[in-house]
């Protein structure tokens, strides 16, 4: 309960406001501890309303999870988690003559003493408190047809397995989907990714998951840190000093010694437009173009392109959105970068997301203020994922990190400043571009403005 009257939800150091509500309402609230039936918050009274807004607002935050529970036994049987902001569980319908299979992108796995039921395409995980469950979990790597389930499997639920199709954990398959093999599930963009790779980009992104992100030093306390410098091999050594030189010969190599990341910009001195399309020249357009047959038998041509900086095979697969805080000469807001006609379109967004945006970014350099500029570094993932397997999506980190020292190298020649930043939230970019999480997502970002006179280097 706040001074004002308010109730929040504390957790820690980080609260959420909830908004006024009666007396009652908060009693009635105080028995999510323990479990507040769905059902309960349709009724159309004042109390029931009020308690279903309260609970829309703490979903809202992915600060509830959803129980189904076995009055007969006084269990749970399967406890939700929301991975994504304002999950909320819905029962896609069934019948008894449907087929179901687990996606191929559905995996069971040990979380400390519990196993979880995860998909990097759904928008919570499944906590199997019952091991009969995931039994049945097991057989649904075949196809099965419900009213077949219902015959051998005990512990079938059928709510349960609604909530599993709406999640997106299991596939409903049609007559013409045979065993419901990769190019039966989802869309094309879906079968151009290998399993790991799509659990790896949401994994190691924000925005489809609740696990710490960033710098929490989890082991601190259990394993010191390896050293700065790796330990020499032992065996004989041949010194290099005698080659070096004092400071360095070329240009090239000076600025190599000279980049730095800026993490605080100079917001009464920003960076001009003119700067701007001069950075973007030097790093990210086109410089030319081709087509050429495909490496295999009666593929078909694929075009490519030529750019500053390497890529993989070619593909060029990385694009460019810039959320604009503070540039003379150009208005706030988010762009994408046409690199191949050397332009800027705007993407019509809200205020509070390019915001969100741009504090996220803040708070992941531990800077005093948002960047100048935010450069969201997305892959167009089926460029590079139609002729590479297994290490398509390593591929892209690869051309990510060639891009980033390719910024900064610009950045510091130009007298500028940059900062890579190591997260992102894909979700939130879905949500501003309309673009499927598996079509075209951020993998990098780099803040550009110009640098304060003091900073340090990283």
């Amino acid at each position: 309960m706040q001074a004002d009257g308010s109730i929040a939800a504390v957790s820690g150091d980080y609260s959420v406001s909830l908004g006024q509500f009666s007396a009652a309402a908060i009693e009635r609230a105080g028995h999510l501890a323990t479990g507040l039936p769905l059902a309960s918050l349709a009724g159309k009274s004042v109390l029931a309303r009020q308690v279903h807004v309260l609970v829309q607002r703490l979903a809202r935050h992915g600060l509830l999870d959803y129980r189904l529970f076995s009055p007969r036994d006084a269990q749970d049987l399967v406890v939700i988690e929301p991975q994504i902001a304002e999950y909320w569980p819905q029962q896609a319908k069934l019948s008894s003559s449907d087929t179901i299979v687990l996606s191929r992108f559905a995996y069971l796995r040990r979380r400390g003493n519990e196993m979880v039921l995860e998909s990097p395409r759904a928008g919570a995980l499944f906590r199997i408190c019952d091991p009969a469950i995931a039994a049945t979990l097991a057989a649904l790597s075949r196809p099965h047809k419900i009213s077949k389930l219902r015959k051998h499997a005990a512990s079938l639920n059928l709510d349960l397995l609604g909530l599993l199709l709406d999640s997106e954990m299991l596939i409903k398959l049609g007559a013409k989907d045979g065993d419901g093999l990769r190019v039966n599930e989802g869309d094309r963009n879906l079968v151009l990714w290998d399993f790991h790779d799509l659990v790896f980009h949401t994994g190691s992104t924000e925005g489809r998951h609740t696990n710490p992100v960033g710098g929490t030093y989890a082991y601190a306390g259990a394993i010191p840190p390896l050293p700065a410098v790796r330990p020499p091999w032992p065996g004989k050594k041949i010194s290099l000093g005698k080659f070096a030189l004092p400071e360095p010969t070329s240009p090239f190599a000076k600025l190599l010694r000279e980049r730095h990341s800026t993490r605080d910009f100079d917001d009464q001195n920003p960076v001009t437009l003119a700067e701007l399309a001069r950075f973007l020249d030097t790093t990210a357009r086109v410089l030319s173009q081709w087509k050429s047959g495909a490496d295999v038998d009666g593929g078909p041509d694929v075009t490519y392109s030529s750019r500053p900086y390497p890529a993989a095979g070619s593909a060029y697969e990385l694009e460019l959105y810039l959320a604009v805080s503070n540039c003379e000469g150009l208005a706030r807001g988010l762009y994408h970068y046409d690199a191949g006609g050397h332009a800027l379109v705007a993407i019509d967004v809200s205020a509070q997301q390019l915001r969100a945006l741009s504090m996220a970014a803040e708070f992941a350099m531990d800077a005093s203020g948002p960047p100048q500029i935010l450069i969201t570094i997305a892959a167009r993932f089926g460029r590079i994922s139609w002729k590479y397997s297994s290490i398509a999506y390593s591929l892209i980190l690869k051309d990510v990190g060639s891009m980033i020292q390719t910024f900064y190298l610009a950045a510091t020649d130009m007298g500028l400043g940059g900062c890579a930043i190591g997260t992102g939230n894909i979700d939130l970019f879905a949500k501003m571009t309309g673009l499927e999480f598996h079509v075209e997502g951020p993998v990098g970002q780099f803040a550009l403005g110009r640098g304060r006179k003091a900073g340090g280097r990283g």
